[in-house]
């Protein structure tokens, strides 16, 4: 067990090791932190913080470093996450006003979220599986060609040119509009791929059916897309700048960034404190070949649930700045959400 001053010590170890990424030993913590003892005192705790495998040494004769294990006892007892300054919160009200959809949003999302840091920012998009189509829009480019727009109430909006094997009249795409809108409005997106799948034919002719085959075929497409998650990233020239951190190479990093799926499965798995905020760390992500990065996140509120954004970089990071601005974002982004839906 490790003793409360243990913990300060610790505490000092991980914070001083952040700020200048030297190993810190007994002398510079007596000097840098009122503890009120002396050296010795703070060698024997960090021998215990060693014994229980909290701190390392780098090297022989030099001070110690936090080990994985040490950056999640800090983590786990951090007492508050350390606010952002005015002007931080400035940054993020000023980044984040009116964006033009949600597309645009969430990649102002993660923009600010890097300045803020200088980590690479992750955000998940608002799951639309759970979303409810709200309006759907045919309209005729050409007559062999459709322009087709489904908007659901969770700010998802799909625009997709549909290539028709016949010709059609206005009043046939009309028909074709109000099967859709029949099959798709007011149901979730989940509940509306069914019923795309589930259509029979209808009593509007060969013509129009062959038509309405290759709309529903493309509808059907986009109501998979909106069900697919999504994650947008930004910062990833911050891992060129920071490789020194890392023990090995950064490439298992670069590949999860350009595959994504690593990376919505490790975010999705983060458990979550009271608080909506969560950290995986080290060797806590080998699982995900990423055993050298860590990543903090926060929940955010969407119309379906919620989802996370979050900042990935090097153990060594400053985890109560980040959880802060991760979770600054969330608040803020929960906050256009909720309000762009009342303004429904």
């Amino acid at each position: 067990m490790v003793s409360e001053r243990g913990l300060q010590v610790l505490r000092a170890i991980v914070e001083d090791y952040v700020e200048t990424n030297e190993p810190v030993g007994s002398k510079s913590i007596v000097e840098r932190h009122a503890f009120g003892v002396s050296a010795a005192t703070i060698r024997n705790d960090m021998a215990q913080l060693e014994d229980e495998e909290l701190i390392a040494a780098p090297h022989t004769s030099s001070g110690r470093v936090p080990t994985d294990k040490g950056y999640r006892v800090f983590v786990d007892h951090l007492a508050q996450v350390r606010p952002l300054s005015a002007a931080q919160r400035s940054a993020i009200t000023a980044f984040l006003a009116d964006p033009a959809d949600l597309d645009d949003l969430m990649v102002r999302t993660v923009r600010v979220l890097t300045r803020l840091t200088g980590q690479v920012a992750l955000a998940q998009y608002p799951s639309f599986a759970r979303a409810h189509v709200t309006h759907v829009e045919l309209v005729a480019l050409a007559p062999t060609r459709l322009l087709v727009v489904l908007v659901t109430d969770a700010g998802g909006v799909s625009q997709r040119i549909v290539p028709l094997p016949v010709e059609l009249d206005e009043s046939e795409v009309g028909l074709l509009r109000a099967g859709v809108t029949e099959l798709l409005t007011g149901r979730s997106v989940r509940r509306g791929a069914e019923r795309v799948q589930e259509a029979g034919e209808t009593a509007f002719g060969p013509r129009v059916d062959a038509a309405r085959a290759a709309l529903l075929r493309a509808v059907a497409e986009e109501l998979a897309e909106f069900r697919q998650e999504r994650l947008v990233m930004a910062g990833a020239a911050t891992l060129a700048r920071r490789e020194h951190d890392f023990r090995g190479s950064i490439h298992p990093l670069l590949e999860a960034i350009e595959e994504q799926v690593t990376l919505l499965r490790l975010m999705s798995e983060m458990r979550v404190d009271e608080h909506g905020l969560a950290a995986s760390i080290g060797t806590e992500n080998a699982a995900f070949g990423l055993g050298e990065a860590s990543i903090v996140a926060s929940d955010y509120l969407t119309h379906s649930g919620t989802a996370r954004v979050g900042v990935m970089g090097p153990t060594r990071m400053d985890y109560q700045s980040n959880l802060a601005a991760a979770r600054a974002v969330a608040r803020y982004l929960s906050r256009l959400l909720e309000e762009d839906e009342s303004g429904r």
